[in-house]
């Protein structure tokens, strides 16, 4: 029996997330005031403290000037440690581990300088056929740098024929001794599958591999362990899961071992210790921390709502958070439970995400959600539809939303 709106707004009762917290667009059709919104996978609502909290931190430069950097109740010139501590917590990292630098893709591009070096025998990169395009054009373009065919050097893992998610042990078989970094996406933006990062991780050590992670998808979606696991590096984006604003500035992971160590790096004013970095010198003094891959002044202005969605997941806990998104999910794909969902049934396998193939046109059926019910989803040509019942604001009610909206238009 398909659950009623009473069973759901039941549940919200019992079943509380965070949604006060944040700025809910209001509805464009249907009979809901607010819209139930599935695409925190795409771009996080606005917490209700970033207005504040922003234009605290403008006031100050228009109160301080220059003196800003010092005098500020926040002050600019160590800012960004404001966001190291938490960023830190929440991908399972030590703080000298952990920098919040430049967008998601830039950071990989900075990694990959360091961490892909290959050799004649040893120069492959092991991707997802289902990457985010960025991540295949960042390591296209890295490998032809480096002047290899990106036809060849770039091996592009798919899954079974009649299966829509990789499988461990497959990814596993892939990682020969030509391969020499492994960089896949912890959560995969399309099917919503949650890889298993430590065994990959391990494998691709085994094989002498270097092994990276695209954290888009997962950073603020699921519980991460990058140090225990051993990961070498990772990058990940703010504006999904840590509505932290489009565009928002990114975060990035070097494991331990490799801090302080004689790897190439592309430097700037901001990679240099912070201690001499005002002696002006012409010759760079990095740290042996993350910090030494920043190039540039940090953005505040970019920063501060960063900070400020940073301070809410430390406040609650992303354990926390995925037992709801877990209980959420589940409910969700209940009520889809006649259509056809792309993403693994088993909840270990998952994070907040279900996709669906649809017919007729993605894009055309999240418009008609839209406008027509109040439910935002997001689609992916030709015919995937993402729904994303995020943990911090998304409801019960609104899965009963989305639930219903899609059997009377797909009927």
């Amino acid at each position: 029996m398909t659950p009623s709106e009473t069973e759901a707004l039941g549940l919200d009762a019992a079943d509380p997330g965070h949604r006060g917290l944040f700025d809910v667009p209001p509805a464009q059709g249907g009979d809901y005031p607010e819209v139930a919104y599935f695409a925190g996978n795409s771009l996080g609502l606005r917490p209700k403290a970033t207005r504040t909290e922003l234009l605290e931190d403008l006031d100050s430069w228009a109160a301080l000037g220059v003196e800003g950097h010092l005098d500020a109740a926040r002050p600019w010139l160590p800012y960004h440690e404001l966001l190291t501590g938490p960023a830190a917590r929440l991908v399972g990292a030590l703080p000298s581990e952990t920098v919040v630098m430049n967008t998601l893709t830039v950071n990989l591009h900075l990694l990959m300088v360091s961490f892909y070096r290959p050799t004649g025998s040893r120069h492959r990169i092991v991707i997802e056929d289902a990457a985010f395009p960025s991540d295949s054009y960042a390591v296209r373009s890295q490998v032809e740098f480096h002047g290899y065919d990106a036809e060849d050097a770039v091996i592009r893992l798919r899954p079974r024929p009649g299966e829509n998610s990789l499988r461990t042990a497959d990814v596993v078989e892939q990682l020969g001794n030509d391969v020499a970094l492994v960089l896949l996406g912890g959560v995969n933006y399309l099917t919503g599958e949650l890889m298993d990062i430590p065994t990959i991780t391990k494998a691709g050590h085994a094989a002498g591999a270097v092994v990276g992670w695209d954290l888009a998808h997962a950073a603020g979606n699921v519980p991460l362990a990058l140090h225990d696991w051993d990961v070498d590096f990772a990058a990940w984006c703010s504006y999904k899961y840590l509505n932290s604003g489009p565009g928002a500035i990114a975060g990035a992971f070097v494991h331990e071992r490799h801090l302080g160590a004689d790897l190439p790096r592309f430097e700037g004013w901001w990679s240099t210790d912070a201690k001499t970095r005002f002696e002006m010198t012409p010759e760079s003094r990095p740290p042996a921390t993350a910090e030494a891959w920043q190039v540039s002044n940090p953005p505040i202005f970019s920063m501060s709502p960063v900070r400020t969605s940073l301070e809410i997941f430390d406040k609650i806990g992303i354990e926390v958070l995925r037992e709801r998104s877990v209980r959420l999910t589940a409910y969700l794909s209940e009520l889809l439970a006649g259509f056809e969902v792309i993403t693994p049934a088993d909840p270990a396998r998952r994070g907040a995400q279900l996709s669906l193939r649809v017919r007729g046109g993605a894009g055309a059926l999240s418009r008609r959600l839209r406008f027509e019910y109040g439910v935002i989803a997001d689609s992916r040509e030709p015919d995937i539809l993402r729904l994303a019942p995020v943990p911090l604001y998304s409801t019960y009610h609104d899965c009963w939303r989305a639930g219903a909206a899609l059997a009377e238009v797909l009927a």
